[in-house]
C-alpha cells in the first residue's frame, strides 16, 4: 500500500500545511496510508490530535517512510529519495529539476496546472492561493490606510471613500477588487488584456483604459510587453496613480520577472498617507524585497509576496483540496499510475514521467 507523508514546512514565514485533517479519510479511502510529520499543521491551527483522530499516523520524519510527499514549498532535493513522488508548489527552475532528476525523484509542480483544461481546475493551486492573496491584500491595505475605506456620514462630519486602484485583473486582482468594493472603497481596475476589462466591470469597479497595446498571452495570462510598450504603459499609469489613496498591484507574466508598472516618480506624486501593496513583489519600483516602509513623502510601501501564508487556515484548506484532486487523478486502485499521454500529468510532472505503476515501497 502506498503511503503519503504530510511535511512540516520549514520556509521562513510559511504557516500553511499541504493536507488538512478533514481530507485524511479521503486519502485513506483512495488506498493511501497517511503519515503526518509532528507539528505539520500546528501553525495553521490544525493540531496533531485532529490528524490522529481522522486516521493518520503522527511521525517524526515522513521523508524516510513515505512514497508520496505532500508539501507547500519545495523541499531540499537532498532530503528526497529515488522513486519518491513529491507534490507541491515547487517553482521548479532548471537547476532544481536537474537535481531531482539526478536523484531519481518524481516531481509534480502544482504551479504548472493548466488553467485552460476544465478537468484540471480542482487541482489549480495557483488560482486557490491567488484568490486568498488578493483578498488578504485588500484587507492589509484597509488596515494600513489610516482613513476609512467606505463613505461615512456622521455627526462629526463626512468621510469620503478611499480611492483604490488595482493593477492586474487576474485571480488575485479580481479578488482584491471584490474585497475592496465590499469594504466600501471606490475601486478602479486595470489590465492590459482586453477581455479582463469586462470582468473588472462585472464586479462594479471602474475600468481604467489606457492607450497601451493589448497584452493577451497564452493560457489566459498576459504576454510580456516590449520595452517600448512597458515605458508607454508606465508613463500613462503614472498620471493616474497619484489620484488614488491605495494602490494594489498583482501583475505577473509566467516564467518572467513581474513587469515594472509604477516607477519612483509616480510614487513621489502620491499623497501622504497613501498605501501601496505590491502583491507581485516587483510591479512597483519603490518596493523593497521583504520590507514594509514609509517613503519620504509619507507613502507606505508593502512587499506582499507571501500573503497566503498569513492566512494559513483558509489557504491550507483550499490548497489541500487541490493536492487531493491531483492525487485522485494519478491514483489507480491504490497505486500511482504515471501516464505521459495524460495532458494534465504531462504539464504538471516535471521529472520522472514515464509509463509506470508504483504500488508502494519506492526506493
Amino acid at each position: 500500500m502506498l503511503s503519503i507523508g504530510i511535511v512540516k514546512e520549514t520556509g521562513s514565514g510559511e504557516r500553511r500545511v499541504a493536507i488538512t485533517p478533514d481530507l485524511v479519510p479521503r486519502l485513506r479511502a483512495a488506498g493511501l496510508t497517511v503519515l503526518v510529520e509532528a507539528g505539520a499543521g500546528a501553525a495553521a491551527r490544525f493540531p496533531d490530535g485532529a490528524y490522529a483522530q481522522a486516521g493518520a499516523e503522527i511521525v517524526d520524519d515522513v521523508r524516510t517512510r513515505a512514497d508520496v510527499l505532500a508539501c507547500v514549498g519545495r523541499p531540499p532535493a537532498d532530503r528526497l529519495r529515488a522513486g519518491q513522488l513529491v507534490v507541491g508548489l515547487l517553482h521548479a527552475d532548471p537547476a532544481y529539476v536537474a537535481d531531482l532528476t539526478a536523484r531519481g525523484v518524481i516531481a509534480a509542480d502544482l504551479d504548472r496546472v493548466p488553467r485552460t483544461i476544465s478537468a484540471a481546475q480542482p487541482m489549480d493551486a495557483r488560482t486557490s492561493q491567488e484568490n486568498v492573496a488578493g483578498y488578504r491584500a485588500a484587507i492589509l491595505a484597509a488596515c494600513t490606510y489610516e482613513r476609512f475605506f467606505p463613505l461615512l456620514v456622521t455627526a462629526a462630519g463626512t468621510a469620503r471613500p478611499a480611492q483604490v486602484l488595482v493593477l492586474g485583473a487576474g485571480v488575485a486582482g479580481l479578488s482584491a477588487i471584490g474585497t475592496a468594493r465590499r469594504l466600501g472603497a471606490v475601486v478602479t481596475g486595470y489590465d492590459i488584456r482586453p477581455q479582463a476589462r469586462a470582468e473588472i466591470a462585472s464586479l462594479g469597479a471602474n475600468v481604467l483604459d489606457l492607450t497601451a497595446h493589448g497584452g493577451d498571452g497564452e493560457g489566459g495570462y498576459a504576454r510580456a510587453l516590449t520595452e517600448d510598450e512597458q515605458r508607454a504603459e508606465r508613463d500613462e499609469l503614472g498620471r493616474h496613480v497619484a489620484r488614488h489613496d491605495v494602490l494594489i498591484t498583482t501583475a505577473l507574466v509566467p516564467g518572467r520577472r513581474p513587469p515594472l508598472l509604477v516607477d519612483e516618480a509616480a510614487v513621489k506624486e502620491m499623497r501622504p498617507g497613501s498605501v501601496i501593496v505590491d502583491l507581485a513583489g516587483g510591479n512597483v519600483e519603490a518596493t523593497r524585497p521583504g520590507e514594509t516602509y514609509v517613503t519620504e513623502n509619507g507613502v507606505t510601501v508593502i512587499d506582499a509576496t507571501g500573503l497566503p501564508a498569513t492566512m494559513p487556515a483558509a489557504a491550507s484548506t483550499a490548497y489541500a483540496h487541490n493536492v487531493c484532486a491531483f492525487l485522485t487523478h494519478v491514483l489507480r486502485d491504490g497505486a500511482l499510475a504515471l501516464d505521459p499521454g495524460d495532458e494534465i500529468q504531462r504539464a504538471v510532472i516535471v521529472t520522472g514521467i514515464v509509463p509506470r505503476i508504483v504500488t508502494g515501497g519506492a526506493a
